[in-house]
């Protein structure tokens, strides 16, 4: 246990259930920039970093097909805000840079309580992807 009574060390994995396999894979691999760690018929996952005692931290793409049309659920409807990938500061304007010339529209937040900067953006799929990093001087 930590030292505030939790087990809980960091986050492990997050999953999202995708319409279309092989865009979303493109679109994380491509755009987002993340290591394919393993590509299933039916999954794609992507390794973040080393995580805790041995367990990789992943994103992890399942495929939703199973004959009915997708529908992608209204944001009001979805218990999923956002998920965010943390960045360097340094690196911050680099890929400011890099996903404006791959044509993908921006939308930017400080968050002065905890002088956080961030970039948002959307997948294929809509779902709500941050950039995020410490900046001092916010």
């Amino acid at each position: 246990m930590t030292t505030d009574g939790t087990a809980v060390k960091e986050l492990g994995e997050l999953a999202l259930r995708v319409n279309d396999l092989d865009e979303m894979t493109e679109f994380y691999r491509d755009v987002v920039g993340l290591s394919v760690l393993e590509r299933f018929d039916e999954s794609t996952f992507f390794e973040l970093r080393e995580g805790h005692g041995g367990h990789t931290q992943i994103l992890a793409l399942f495929d939703r097909s199973g004959g009915d049309e997708y529908v992608p659920p209204a944001p009001a409807r979805t218990t999923v805000d956002h998920f965010a990938f943390t960045v360097d500061r340094a690196d911050f304007e680099a890929e400011r840079e890099r996903l404006e010339s791959l044509g993908v529209d921006l939308d930017f937040a400080t968050h002065e309580w905890v002088s956080w900067r961030s970039l948002y953006f959307s997948d294929p799929e809509e779902n709500r992807v941050e950039f995020v990093c410490y900046d001092e001087s916010v």
